[in-house]
């Protein structure tokens, strides 16, 4: 584990994941649903940065999910509740597509930091050879 390129990978993330949450709201301003952003921005803020970690890779992931239920949650709430506490507790009341768009930007923000990952492992392997 190298803490140093770990590190900048999720600070990247995280950046990324911030950006892609003013995106969406800016987007959504504009009249488009860009539910993505938030998982695939973190995804690519991660990708900046290469570890050849698969955890990092799946907090990554895991945050892009994060990310885009607090990004709904913070625009569209329940009525009945606006808790974010409610709101995850009948996450299966969201429509389809948001719950598509939401698990899409967490596979984004997955992928992304997973592959460039294992470019490290492929060219490591490649030296040793």
């Amino acid at each position: 584990m190298n803490l140093k390129n770990d590190g900048l990978v999720l600070l990247g993330a995280i950046i990324g994941g911030v950006l892609g949450m003013v995106a969406f709201r800016w987007l959504l301003g504009q009249g488009f649903y860009a539910l993505l952003l938030p998982g695939g921005f973190l995804g690519m803020g991660a990708g900046l940065f290469k570890t050849p970690s698969k955890v990092v890779a799946a907090v990554c992931g895991i945050l892009a999910l994060a990310f885009g239920l607090i990004a709904e949650w913070n625009s569209f709430p329940f009525s009945v509740d606006e808790s974010l506490g409610y709101f995850v507790r009948h996450l299966y009341d969201l429509k389809p597509l948001t719950l598509i768009m939401i698990v899409l930007g967490g596979a984004i923000g997955f992928w992304i930091p997973f592959r460039r990952g294992a470019d490290i492992v492929s060219n490591s392997n490649a030296s040793a050879g």
